[in-house]
């Protein structure tokens, strides 16, 4: 199966710096975004002006891939570090789709493993206790590298300090 990233190959780089914003809610979309490195954070403003992260897309990932057949963005696209984009034309990227069945498919095989990763984030955020969220976790995708503990808090909805407290009277 052909790796549908490969459809970016040779696509203009775009630099962004922390902070900036790659599009803006409410944008026409043009354009189909990929990380090729840094991370961009998918954020919609609450009513207080807090964002609130729907999505953080790294290196190798694409960046609003649900507004492909869209007429605007749903949030910003805010670069949570230095980062780099590809970029490429929302009408060029279909083509590239409709010609290249195997990396269609490879699109198709990539957010049907996303949606099943955010399912997965919902059920453990429903759990009330974090020894609840953090066994959860744990059991779906096993034991963080070192260093990825920091990521694992986040992704269970609790600050690093709450997580490395439970994990503490864990090894107590």
């Amino acid at each position: 199966m052909s790796d549908w990233i490969l459809i970016f190959d040779g696509a203009p780089i775009r630099e962004v710096a922390k902070g900036e914003a790659v599009f803006r809610q409410a944008d026409q979309v043009r354009f189909m975004h990929l990380v090729r490195s840094g991370a961009i954070a998918l954020e919609r403003p609450l009513p207080d002006g807090a964002p609130l992260t729907l999505h953080i897309a790294t290196s190798g990932m694409a960046s609003a891939e649900a507004s492909l057949f869209a007429e605007t963005y749903h949030c910003d696209a805010i670069a949570r570090s230095d980062a780099q984009v590809a970029t490429l034309a929302r009408a060029t990227f279909l083509t590239a789709i409709h010609n290249r069945l195997d990396a269609a498919l490879c699109l198709i095989e990539t957010l049907a493993k996303e949606v099943q990763a955010q399912r997965a984030r919902v059920e453990i955020l429903r759990l009330k206790r974090v020894a609840d969220r953090l066994d959860a976790w744990l059991d779906l995708y096993g034991r963080p590298s070192k260093g990825e503990w920091i990521n694992v808090a986040e992704q269970i909805g609790v600050s690093p300090p709450t997580l490395y407290r439970e994990l503490a009277r864990r090894r107590t």
